[in-house]
């Protein structure tokens, strides 16, 4: 049994809501830009451990400083004692920086340090790594596009593409606003929401595919609401058994996973919300009817 909840009233109000907040995220990615990571920017990524827990973060950047690193950020990572800096190198090649920054913070600090984790990354390779990324986003909401295109008719295709802009852009939006860092494993969450968006957005428009020919004298805005409703069970039980997993992932899966499963987080609100709020009312700009259907029918039958 479902709700006979009036979804298509609040459409224009979130439709407002939703440009708005879509604007205000272009324009902060644009003018503020995104935090790059080292994957992207180039660099040494050092995880390091001190066995003292009297050490802050001003000691070990004042500490780096004397070595004339370039831009270097430090902060802390998970546990007290625990620090996550990252140096923008500005040299191609050089093999004597890790031990130099060991050397440098056990003299200053007086402490036993320990390098957990290094990672090191070209300017050259972060750039193409950068590249690659766009270009394997871009390529998904192309094959989505196609997908759509071929299965529903085209004003199915535009409204499921506008909802996947909406909320790709507004996730990196909210990475913009917070500062919070774009590296790999957020290119790989954003292709993950990307699919997740759409196969909430298909189930929906399967459904008002389905009443638009089953009940002929409904309008859009009437058959929207009521494939939504039908929908809406299905749409939240699977929302909160993913959100489930990923407050897990978030809360106990620690630093490393903590941007991935935030990314995670926002694209299955976003998206949940998206399918409804966002790819239905194209279809009442468009004013699909059934005989809509009836037309691209009618040029596939010869």
């Amino acid at each position: 049994m479902y709700k006979n909840i009036n979804f298509s009233s609040k459409f224009k109000s979130a439709n407002i809501l939703s440009f708005f907040i879509f604007i205000m995220s272009v324009l902060f990615i644009l003018f503020k830009g995104l935090n790059y990571g080292i994957d992207f920017k180039g660099g040494t990524l050092i995880e390091l451990r001190a066995d003292s827990k009297n050490i802050n973060i001003s000691e070990i950047r004042s500490s780096l400083n004397s070595i004339n690193l370039g831009d270097v950020n430090v902060k802390e990572f998970g546990k007290k004692g625990d620090f996550l800096i990252k140096v923008e190198q500005k040299m191609e090649n050089n093999s004597q920086l890790v031990p130099e920054i060991k050397k440098t913070l056990i003299n200053n600090l007086n402490a036993e340090i320990n390098f957990r984790r290094v990672e090191n990354v070209g300017p050259k390779v972060s750039s193409e790594l950068l590249q690659s990324g766009i270009i394997a986003i871009s390529l998904s909401l192309i094959a989505m596009l196609f997908y759509i295109w071929i299965r529903f008719e085209w004003q199915f295709s535009v409204g499921s593409i506008v909802a996947l802009f909406h909320d790709v852009i507004i996730t990196l939006g909210i990475f913009s606003v917070l500062s919070l860092e774009i590296n790999l494993s957020i290119i790989a969450a954003v292709l993950t929401i990307v699919g997740y968006s759409m196969n909430d957005t298909v189930v929906i428009y399967d459904r008002i595919r389905e009443n638009l020919n089953k009940y002929t004298r409904l309008n859009i805005s009437e058959t929207a609401n009521l494939s939504i409703n039908e929908t809406l069970s299905r749409t939240i039980i699977t929302s909160i058994t993913t959100l489930l997993a990923l407050l897990s992932i978030y809360i106990l899966g620690g630093e490393i996973l903590r941007g991935f499963s935030f990314a995670m987080i926002l694209g299955v609100l976003i998206g949940t919300y998206s399918s409804i709020f966002v790819a239905a009312p194209v279809l009442k700009f468009f004013k699909v009817s059934y005989k809509t259907l009836e037309k691209k029918e009618e040029k596939i039958v010869p």
